[in-house]
């Protein structure tokens, strides 16, 4: 009771209604607005969409285990006093705290998993259920010691045992300091490098920017250093008798660039791996910007890195060349000139398998960027990036200079294709290229591409302006199944995924290419193309048979009209069949509106029409075997009074029309 009228009496919005802000505060803890992605055991994770043991997890793998292990005992204590005499919570002081610390403690925790509470980063949202926890391990700890009282030797056991666990404790908080809130138990793997940072989200409140910055002081005492960081008010970490060194400024011309998105940009491995990390995991990522600023040791380790790379050859050569050693790629120029522009490398990863991208870049995009400056070494440049665990996949590898608003801000002074799944894709493209040129001159070559069990939509162009690499790009994916598809889009049964070039690929040396992943449903045709330039139809080599398929089963039952085409309306579906068909049967466009029995089944924008309007192109729904032409279409569920139909010719009316009624057969 004091606990709750203290919360109201210093929490004034719950003055004039205290009902209203518990279950406000209940709901929006519940389900608040705010979703961000969560790094969890090596996946990323919405924060709404947390697995039940997120929180039990987080807190096995961050209590210290002599607190862990006391805590246990407490709570077993307590469960037992109140088994063995129920009724005592009412008559016992102690055992009712317990009891009390005990609800505290399990409640929240049970609450958050049961109704899928949003939680970020770790299980900072339930801190307030360690003070209970505690008690109960000091109470844990005290009923080992009373209980083992008789036994001298025994009893010093425990409190020799309670003191070199808290000594451990103390040892490791001076160790980690000033990162110690990012304690991790020997439950989980603290020896693999990187392991942590890769599984767990960790360094949340970028306080090992402060490290970062310390390291930098340490080594540059006398000199005035520009770092550039990603968040302005950083610039309070630096002691204040030392803030000449301004971790907001530089710009462009920064000496060294501080960044705690390592959690996608992988760090700088040379680098960081020279400055003291808590498990040998990396907490921020310290870039140097000019190598007259780098230490000896940090000079020797990007000159191994070099001589790792340069012992094979080059899997992408231009004005500097790519190494790849598994999957770390290193940039190199020989004979780099002082006057040699500052360059930023640029890498877009599609992975062979789209879900493996963390969720914040589904589906906004199909890849993960990464990107990091060169170092200079006397006459050589050099960059590393080590690709996420998500490739292998397939890159486009590109080299910026420095633009005005970025890193990667100017336009690309070249870009490559590199496929770490398919090292021939270049080859691949080229060959699809002789066999399937494209239609027109001005046209992008499409060809759909399987491989590992999974297709995707390949675009490419040679001779490719910017302004064509630019215009924004059709395609519509029509199912073999209407079900396959979202219920939103079955009105208009297409899976419409329109689209930007850069988006999913690049423009190296003047090609535009791009690599688009297709669904895993089966597919019917897709139409492509850019609005005024081009289009293309294609069908995947199950196509044919499908058509076959659906021909051979309406061969043993009479059309429900004939007209130009001769009309089967099946159920859900309306099948056109032409025996004998030339490609200008099929040129004019279709309409198809659809009159239903309740015209409240109809969106609310086409009820003042009366009807559902499927206009399409047969090529989008149909195709062409044997001299036949065949498409079928998925009709809306909702019961249909009518259907009129028919082929039209923009300004010169309808070519013909049909209308069936009576549902179908």
């Amino acid at each position: 009771l004091t606990a709750g009228l203290t919360v109201y009496a210093l929490s004034p919005y719950a003055w004039t209604n205290p009902l209203d802000y518990l279950l406000t505060n209940l709901a929006l803890t519940v389900n608040h607005p705010a979703v961000w992605p969560q790094l969890f055991q090596g996946e990323w994770r919405l924060s709404n969409a947390l697995p039940p043991h997120y929180n039990a997890v987080w807190f096995a793998i961050s209590t210290p285990p002599l607190i862990l292990l006391l805590g246990l005992v407490g709570i077993a204590a307590a469960a037992m006093r109140a088994i063995r005499r129920p009724g005592a919570a009412f008559r016992n002081t102690r055992l009712r705290f317990l009891l009390l610390l005990l609800a505290v403690f399990l409640l929240p925790a049970l609450a958050a998993s049961l109704l899928g509470s949003v939680q970020y980063d770790n299980w900072r949202h339930l801190y307030f259920i360690y003070a209970p926890f505690s008690l109960l391990a000091a109470l844990g700890g005290g009923g080992l010691a009373a209980a083992l009282a008789r036994r001298r030797r025994w009893q010093a056991g425990v409190y020799g045992l309670a003191a070199a666990g808290l000594g451990l404790i103390l040892l490791q908080m001076a160790q980690l300091h000033p990162l110690q809130y990012d304690y991790f138990n020997f439950l989980v793997d603290r020896h693999t490098p990187e392991y942590l940072r890769t599984h767990y989200w960790m360094d949340q409140w970028r306080f090992a920017h402060r490290a970062g910055l310390e390291y930098l002081l340490q080594r540059h005492p006398d000199e005035t250093l520009a770092v550039r960081v990603e968040r302005r008010h950083l610039e309070t970490m630096a002691p204040a008798d030392r803030r000449r060194l301004l971790p907001a400024g530089g710009g462009r011309n920064a000496d060294y660039a501080l960044s705690s998105a390592i959690d996608r940009r992988q760090p700088d491995l040379a680098f960081n791996s020279l400055y003291r990390r808590p498990y040998n995991n990396t907490l921020t990522d310290l870039r140097p910007l000019d190598s007259a600023l780098m230490t000896p040791a940090a000079v020797a380790a990007y000159r191994e890195l070099y001589a790792q790379a340069i012992a094979d050859e080059p899997v992408i050569r231009a004005d500097y060349n790519v190494y790849r050693k598994g999957n770390r790629l290193t940039f190199v120029k020989e004979n780099c000139a002082a006057a040699d522009p500052d360059a930023w490398f640029e890498v877009k990863i599609f992975p062979q398998h789209p879900e493996t991208l963390p969720p914040d870049l589904r589906p906004a995009t199909s890849y993960a960027g990464i990107g990091n400056q060169r170092v200079r070494l006397g006459g050589i440049c050099l960059a590393v990036l080590q690709l996420p665990a998500y490739a292998p996949g397939d890159l486009i590898v590109s080299r910026h200079n420095m633009g005005s608003y970025g890193p990667a801000s100017g336009p690309a002074l070249w870009a490559e294709l590199y496929s770490l799944s398919r090292p021939g894709l270049r080859e691949l493209i080229a060959e699809y290229r002789r066999n399937q040129p494209p239609a027109a001159a001005n046209a992008f070559a499409v060809f759909i591409d399987r491989a590992d069990n999974r297709h995707r939509l390949l675009y490419a162009r040679e001779d490719c302006a910017l302004a064509e690499y630019e215009t924004p790009v059709t395609l519509h994916i029509h199912p073999e199944r209407l079900a396959a598809l979202p219920f939103y889009l079955w009105p208009s049964g297409v899976d419409n995924r329109d689209f930007r070039l850069p988006l999913y690929g690049g423009r190296p040396g003047g090609e535009c290419i791009a690599v688009v992943p297709l669904p895993d449903y089966p597919i019917a045709a897709i139409h492509t193309g850019q609005a005024g330039h081009w289009e293309v139809n294609l069908y995947p080599s199950t196509a044919p048979d499908r058509l076959r398929a659906t021909y051979a089963a309406l061969s043993a039952i009479q059309p429900n009209r004939r007209a130009n085409f001769d009309l089967y309306w099946q159920g859900n579906r309306l099948v056109y069949l032409r025996e004998s068909c030339a490609a200008a049967d099929t040129a004019a466009n279709f309409f198809l509106h659809i009159i239903p029995q309740d015209i409240a089944d109809l969106p609310a924008e086409r009820q003042a029409a009366g009807f559902a309007n499927l206009d399409f192109a047969f090529d989008q729904r149909g195709g062409h075997f044997a001299g036949r032409c065949v498409a079928v279409i998925f009709l809306p569920h909702y019961p249909i009074k009518a259907i009129r139909t028919g082929q039209h010719i923009p300004g010169q009316g309808e070519v013909w029309t049909a209308e069936l009624t009576g549902g179908g057969r």
